[in-house]
């Protein structure tokens, strides 16, 4: 296991869950200082991710059975939701509405705002862990549980810290789609798509 590894695992869990992040945030300042509030939302996160990651390795093993010339190819849905989401935040950049943040913040609630959420995290995992091996999936795993946890812990103290939460909710539309991009462009430059 190498360290550039674990630094991309780690990093990829964060550009995909920076969304996540301020949802998290939005539960937590909801739950207020009700600790057994707080813990249904951590149980929650984790099994709404649960189903993002069972998802995204059942998808990589599928894509597993794609002749090797079109795995480079998958970089095309790291690409397309980043497309998507610079649109989707292009269309709504004057809206003050948090959407599912609102919520109750029950376990069941926040799974479903987190799998749905994580549309774009699927679309990037797939196509990574299709090229990663037993080995590398298994430590790209391994660090996004171990990142829902962080996850959680960050968004607990972001919703006590009102600047910062307000600038994740102001940025954060905009990283997620350059970075969904960038992903796309990635995979398809290392993968030599398109003779790239």
């Amino acid at each position: 296991m190498s360290w550039s590894l674990l630094a991309q695992a780690a990093g990829m869990f964060a550009v995909t869950n920076i969304d996540d992040l301020v949802v998290l945030a939005v539960f937590f300042g909801r739950a207020g200082a009700d600790r057994a509030r707080a813990w249904r939302i951590v149980a929650g996160q984790y099994l709404g991710f649960l189903g993002i990651l069972a998802a995204s390795v059942l998808g990589a093993l599928g894509a597993g059975l794609l002749p090797d010339p079109v795995i480079p190819y998958l970089g095309l849905l790291p690409l397309a939701l980043g497309v998507k989401a610079a649109l989707a935040a292009w269309r709504h950049r004057d809206d003050d509405d948090p959407g599912d943040a609102r919520a109750a913040p029950g376990a069941l609630q926040v799974a479903t705002v987190t799998f749905a959420n994580g549309g774009d995290n699927i679309g990037v995992y797939v196509p990574v862990l299709a090229v990663a091996g037993a080995g590398a999936m298994s430590v790209y795993v391994t660090v996004f549980l171990i990142g829902v946890a962080v996850w959680c812990a960050a968004g607990w103290l972001l919703a006590t810290r009102a600047p910062v939460a307000e600038a994740l909710s102001r940025w954060g539309h905009v990283v997620l789609p350059v970075v969904l991009i960038g992903l796309g462009v990635a995979i398809l430059v290392e993968g030599g798509a398109f003779g790239l």
